[in-house]
């Protein structure tokens, strides 16, 4: 797998049938490693590892309805009152963050209403704030630690 932006982890990997599996700590079985999801579990680690994030607040690939169609975002991160509070999109190394993937996290976020969005490639990192009363984004140089989020977002 490509080298990421991330301490190198420990992750358990395997391989089967000629395919290379990846342990996903949060949804707790193997999934298949592609290069998105190498990214997916490396940023869990480092969510968990460095920033202090909860694997308990975490859900991995579930399904919204937006505009009547069932898409699937990649992470999303609660608090202890199950209030969604960050949407992750990953992509695999060789994609690069564009507006489109900007454009993606936002559609999603029509659902969610979060109040962070975070989009890694594995290589780089964008983390913003968003203001709903302002309708603005306000971008961080780094990802912001739990305990940082979590002071952000205690008034609301």
């Amino acid at each position: 797998m490509a080298n990421l932006n991330f301490p190198t982890y420990n992750i358990k990997q395997k391989t089967e049938n000629n395919k290379n599996y990846v342990w996903d700590i949060v949804r707790k079985k193997w999934i298949v490693n592609l290069p998105e999801e190498w990214v997916r579990q490396n940023l869990i680690w480092f969510l968990i590892n460095q920033l202090g994030f909860s694997k308990n607040s975490m859900s991995v690939e579930k399904q919204i309805k937006l505009n009547e169609m069932k898409k699937r975002y990649d992470l999303v991160v609660h608090n202890k009152d199950l209030k969604p509070l960050v949407l992750v999109e990953c992509k695999a190394p060789k994609i690069k963050i564009t507006q489109a993937v900007f454009n993606q996290a936002a559609h999603y976020n029509l659902v969610l209403k979060v109040p962070f969005l975070l989009l890694t490639n594995g290589i780089n990192h964008f983390f913003c704030e968003i203001s709903f009363e302002d309708q603005s984004f306000k971008f961080h140089k780094e990802i912001l630690t739990w305990k940082q989020i979590l002071k952000l977002t205690e008034n609301e």
